[in-house]
């Protein structure tokens, strides 16, 4: 995956893939960084959020403006309209690189909100009650200050069905997040009987809109026909259903896996594993989970639907013409589809 990301990020010039550094890096953020250090000592999840900016090995963080920066490059300049090409910089419209920030500031302030505790849920080795409030209020306050920035930005882009798509993207993931949030407040989770078609409904909002939306928006920002708008659209959707089933797979195909490592029971192996076994099998077994679930057809199932939805994104791809942004593309569906 790394590999495959640093390729990518050559093609599209490789600064551009550290996008939202710039508002990470301003005076109001330099400050609100000072502040998170008052939660060193916690465990409040802003912490993490943090480190995650720096220290982040798999390179998710930047993954969706790099693949914002992709498609406009595969997809190329537009024929419908020539007078604006001279502005294309390494095959790219200075709007598509304004879209491509804009979409991981929106993704970065998320990320930062989603670091909210419940104060009620709090034990006494979380940290002082004082500091983990105060973290919240930095937590709603950074990401209201980035998403603030996106929306200005996007504002700047000056083109109507660009703020349409992203606004109506903003309003999935809320939604996307407050369904995972009532979920995960239940005592059990156990408590819905989840089947993958309601899975696959909550992933597109809270994970796959955002691309999927920013990548026909680019296509937009260049004056590409609507069967244009709707192939990057697609490739967007699927690519991040697999980078999410990929995501999910995770503990329980790793083969250091052990039987201690957290999972969620909502992830896809877990949900289709519980369609195979059936409502009540499934709840009997519950104490036994990850090796009922590994020994079960859920993982060999959400393997097949990470495939799937890669091979659509693959399919997707296929209208646009071959080039190296292209074929990077397509390197990043091989990457989020391979399994040992």
């Amino acid at each position: 995956w790394s590999q495959v990301v640093s390729e990518a990020e050559k093609i599209v010039g490789y600064p551009t893939s550290f996008m939202s550094l710039r508002c990470l890096l301003s005076d109001e953020l330099s400050n609100i960084a000072m502040q998170v250090r008052k939660l060193v000592g916690t465990k409040h999840p802003l912490l993490d959020t943090a480190r995650g900016f720096v220290y982040d090995s798999r390179n998710n963080l930047q993954m969706r403006g790099l693949v914002v920066l992709l498609i406009s490059k595969a997809a190329g300049p537009s024929t419908a309209d020539i007078s604006f090409q001279h502005s294309m910089v390494s095959g790219i419209y200075s709007s598509q690189r304004s879209l491509a920030e804009i979409t991981e500031l929106i993704h970065t302030a998320f990320l930062v909100h989603r670091g909210i505790v419940n104060i009620g849920e709090l034990k006494s080795c979380d940290g002082p009650l004082k500091d983990m409030q105060f973290g919240n209020k930095m937590a709603v306050l950074s990401g209201d200050f980035l998403l603030a920035n996106a929306c200005t930005s996007l504002a700047q882009l000056q083109n109507t069905k660009v703020v349409e798509l992203i606004s109506s993207a903003i309003g999935d993931l809320v939604q996307g997040i407050y369904y995972e949030n009532s979920q995960s407040s239940e005592e059990s989770c156990l408590t819905d009987d989840i089947c993958i078609s309601t899975w696959k409904d909550q992933v597109f909002l809270s994970h796959s809109a955002l691309l999927a939306k920013s990548c026909q928006a680019a296509m937009e920002l260049a004056k590409h026909s609507a069967e244009i708008q709707d192939m990057a659209f697609q490739y967007g959707k699927h690519m991040s259903m697999s980078h999410k089933l990929h995501s999910d797979l995770q503990p329980f195909v790793k083969e250091s896996s052990t039987d201690t490592v957290a999972f969620s029971l909502n992830s896809a192996p877990a949900v289709l594993h519980q369609e195979f076994l059936g409502r009540e099998a499934w709840i009997k077994q519950i104490r036994e989970l990850q090796g009922a679930i590994k020994a079960g057809k859920g993982v060999t199932s959400a393997i097949d639907l990470c495939r799937f939805h890669g091979n659509r994104a693959l399919a997707a791809l296929e209208r646009f013409p071959p080039s190296e942004a292209r074929a990077a593309l397509a390197n990043i569906v091989y990457a989020v589809t391979r399994f040992p």
